[in-house]
């Protein structure tokens, strides 16, 4: 299992748990009365079912919104670095153009010595 699903495999299990003990309660040969005791202490018991599964919900929300949080900025802070260095290159390679070229003439060269 994922380090990130902790919160979706405990809401899976309470679910299930849940629709498991019904199914079970509707399954199971008792007598009516009993059965509808039963179900009446299921039923009061899903509030309680409800909060942990909300509760476990918001928690895995919170932990993917705090890591898509850092993601962001740590994209952010790659991007700004990039631009800045494209702005960087961009200046230097403008400078380079604006420098006049110095021609320098080469007066070892056996074309200069035919006298």
């Amino acid at each position: 299992m994922k380090k990130g699903n902790g919160g979706a495999f405990l809401a899976g299990m309470l679910v299930g748990g849940a629709i498991g003990t019904i199914a079970g309660l509707l399954i199971a040969p008792r007598s009516g009365k009993e059965t509808r005791r039963i179900l009446k202490k299921s039923a009061d018991a899903l509030p309680e079912l409800a909060e942990d599964l909300s509760t476990s919900v918001q928690l895995q929300a919170d932990r993917l919104s705090e890591s898509a949080m850092r993601n962001w900025n740590e994209t952010l802070g790659r991007l700004k670095e990039a631009i800045a260095a494209g702005i960087e290159a961009s200046q230097i390679e403008a400078q380079e153009r604006q420098q006049p070229r110095q021609v320098t003439v080469d007066t070892n060269s056996s074309e200069n010595h035919h006298l």
